[in-house]
């Protein structure tokens, strides 16, 4: 046995041997250069991560300032204290006497309406003197607050929905605005395929399912709407039906008393945006803004606030909405953000004139960096990748 074994053993070792021999020699020569090259090559090769964009600094700066900022936290100590003296807040208050039965006007001598010596009121008093603490306490700037939108507005809405909450986001979603372009497409069937459909203000679909689908999975709008809803019987505030959760964004500190009264009628959720995505939101569309006001006129950026009234100066419903869709969804259509001369302002109302505290021009250039270069987006955290972003016009 060993005999045979030793012969084997041999052989083999001639074999290595040779092949070695052979390799060295290709080499030496550079017969196969290209084959040993291309792989010492990707053996070596460094990806180089994209290069990192460089803000104008200034315009940070100056996208950084709210210079409503002292005068929303007086306001916000005043109704605190019960404060009310301000003749335009006193019609929130309809909704509280349509409850009560006491006149809202009626008020002690320090400010504080009469109606709340009702034990029941005092309750409702309670409950948002605690809501509008908090979330003044939380209005912050925090870069990485998109990240978190997943635990804070999806997972309760799959809770309200008989769904396990997780990290995982939604497939995709349509962002739906209301913009008359949209009665010039047929994207009912489009905008119903997406797993969420997001829709503003509560702009009715009834008679236009050709045009913007007839799906409602969450019902985005400003609390103005909500102001507006809490003057009804009922507070009614569904015009997609009582079971689509409301998410809202806070105008006026007082319309927590609309949210007070509200939410307590509400078969779903009524969320109100954290005020830290608040806060990162105002940043960001004040960024694009002064960026296009130095551009397109020339002047310095202390002449941005005259031109474009900035203490009343604020992002758009449709911008938080798709700011919204890009921290829960792995995928976003966006459907009637836009204007043309051949079209109405609103699918769906006869207005005829944008709102002067948007900046609507500032919010098209963000679009556009959303869809072609989100990494030159400013004031979101590194952490957070923003998904593709597909606008249909």
């Amino acid at each position: 046995m060993k005999r045979s074994v030793h012969p084997l053993f041999s052989i083999l070792f001639l074999i290595v041997f040779a092949i070695t021999i052979s390799c060295r020699i290709l080499i030496r020569r550079g017969g196969g250069a290209g084959f040993f090259s291309s792989i010492e090559l990707e053996s070596n090769v460094i990806v180089q991560p994209p290069p990192i964009p460089v803000f104008n600094t200034t315009l940070l700066k100056y996208a950084a300032i709210d210079i409503g900022e002292a005068q929303a936290r007086q306001e916000i100590e005043q109704l605190l204290e019960g404060n009310f003296a301000s003749k335009g807040r006193y019609r929130t208050f309809a909704t509280w006497r349509r409850f009560n039965h006491h006149d809202s006007r009626a008020s002690s001598s320090r400010g504080i309406p009469v109606m709340l010596k009702s034990p029941q009121f005092y309750r409702y008093w309670l409950d948002f003197r605690r809501v509008l603490h908090d979330w003044a306490r939380a209005k912050r700037y925090q870069p990485d607050i998109i990240n978190e939108l997943i635990g804070l507005v999806k997972n309760p809405i799959d809770v309200h929905n008989g769904l396990m909450g997780s990290n995982k986001k939604y497939s995709s979603c349509a962002v739906v605005g209301n913009s008359g372009i949209l009665l010039q497409k047929d994207y009912g069937e489009l905008i119903d395929g997406h797993e969420v459909v997001i829709r503003l203000n509560n702009a009715r679909t009834e008679r236009f399912e050709q045009h913007v689908g007839s799906k409602t999975n969450i019902s985005f709008v400003n609390s103005n709407i909500l102001h507006l809803c809490a003057m009804r019987q009922g507070c009614f505030c569904h015009p997609y039906g009582a079971n689509v959760p409301m998410v809202m964004y806070v105008c006026q500190p007082v319309h927590f008393l609309d949210y007070t009264i509200c939410n307590l009628s509400h078969k779903a959720p009524l969320i109100v945006t954290d005020p830290r995505f608040d806060m990162l939101c105002a940043r960001i569309v004040k960024y694009y803004s002064l960026k296009r006001f130095v551009k397109e006129t020339g002047k310095s950026l202390d002449e941005w606030n005259s031109a474009h009234d900035g203490f009343m100066f604020h992002y758009s419903s449709g911008f938080q909405a798709v700011m919204l869709a890009a921290g829960i969804c792995d995928k976003v259509s966006v459907f009637g953000f836009g204007k043309s001369t051949l079209a109405k302002h609103h699918y769906h109302t006869n207005q005829k004139d944008e709102l002067k505290l948007h900046d609507y021009e500032a919010e098209f250039d963000f679009y556009h960096d959303l869809v072609n270069s989100p990494q030159l987006i400013p004031f979101i955290s590194d952490k957070f990748k923003f998904p593709p972003v597909v606008i249909y016009q």
